[in-house]
């Protein structure tokens, strides 16, 4: 949504920052040993051994909140292992210096409490009402976003660290892009806001659109003129069904166990039964008919096709 003169933080949500990280591994996907790596993961819901202070400060984050920094949170957030599928665009993955005979590594995760503190102080005084450009109030809130927003970014990054930590593996960033944020931006000459919720911003080289955890993930490039868009392409296939109606349509043909192994072989660390079923592959709309559609709109194109190895919900604390 574009707003001229003002902004609405409620429109953001609580996640702000909640965004998709890509990162290379030098990971074999040919000697990768998923089975056993899903019993050795662990601790991703609980604080990091580390200095975690440091890590937020040297990546010029607040060291707020620094018990949740590392962690993934619940919902529809995870880690997860992959293996390229396919190179659709072979000029535009190999110059970036991929590797596919190595693992990929998405995180998927947000500000965690500090987005919700941030639109909670918000809520609290004017509800789901705007804040007008120029304004203290609109300067102080647009201050902690961008606070929020690094927050975010560090604690993906963290994620990636603690999961390259116990494989035993080295990693790097290929694309961090956050899909809840507001945004400054310039139309016909005029200042203007741009608020995404849950769409990835596609003025960016690469995009990763993942599915399901049963389903593939894509990497894309945005094409053509991105401004009818506006510069947003959708952040992931979205859900088919309800939370709440999940369990209902699947408890009598999957028992919760026979979901911790995809159709397509991965492995799936959730010990939360309820959020296995809320997050199950079949809730999920169809990601292949997704990226159809914003490719015959002319607004990406492929360049790899990943297939889930091994994806970290959450253990029981």
């Amino acid at each position: 949504m574009l707003s001229e003169g003002i902004f609405y933080p409620y429109l953001v949500g609580s996640d702000v920052g909640c965004g998709m990280a890509l990162f290379a591994t030098n990971l074999s996907a040919a000697k990768s040993k998923p089975e056993k790596w899903a019993k050795k993961l662990n601790g991703l819901e609980r604080p990091w051994d580390g200095d975690t202070a440091a890590w937020l400060q040297e990546r010029w984050a607040l060291d707020v909140f620094t018990a949740s920094a590392g962690t993934i949170g619940l919902g529809n957030h995870f880690a997860e292992l992959l293996r390229i599928k396919d190179v659709a665009d072979e000029a535009s993955f190999y110059p970036s210096g991929f590797d596919e005979k190595n693992l990929f590594l998405l995180v998927h995760s947000g500000s965690r409490g500090l987005g919700e503190m941030l639109l909670r102080s918000h809520v609290d005084l004017h509800r789901d009402g705007g804040l007008a450009a120029g304004s203290d109030e609109a300067d102080r809130y647009l201050i902690r976003h961008d606070e929020t927003m690094n927050w975010a970014t560090a604690n993906r990054g963290l994620i990636a660290h603690r999961v390259a930590e116990q494989l035993g593996g080295e990693y790097r960033l290929i694309t961090d892009l956050a899909h809840n944020s507001i945004t400054n931006v310039t139309i016909n000459g005029k200042a203007a806001y741009l608020h995404r919720k849950g769409a990835a911003p596609s003025n960016q080289p690469l995009i990763v659109i993942p599915g399901s955890r049963g389903a593939c993930s894509y990497l894309v490039k945005p094409t053509g003129d991105q401004s009818a868009n506006l510069w947003s392409v959708a952040h992931g296939a979205g859900r088919k069904w309800n939370r709440s109606e999940c369990e209902g349509r699947l408890r009598e043909n999957y028992s919760a166990d026979s979901m911790r192994k995809t159709r397509m072989g991965s492995y799936v660390i959730c010990e939360d039964k309820d959020l296995l079923y809320e997050e199950a592959p079949q809730a999920y709309k169809d990601i292949t008919g997704v990226i159809g559609d914003m490719v015959s709109f002319g607004l990406i194109s492929v360049v790899a096709v990943f297939e889930p190895v091994l994806t970290y919900k959450v253990r029981q604390k």
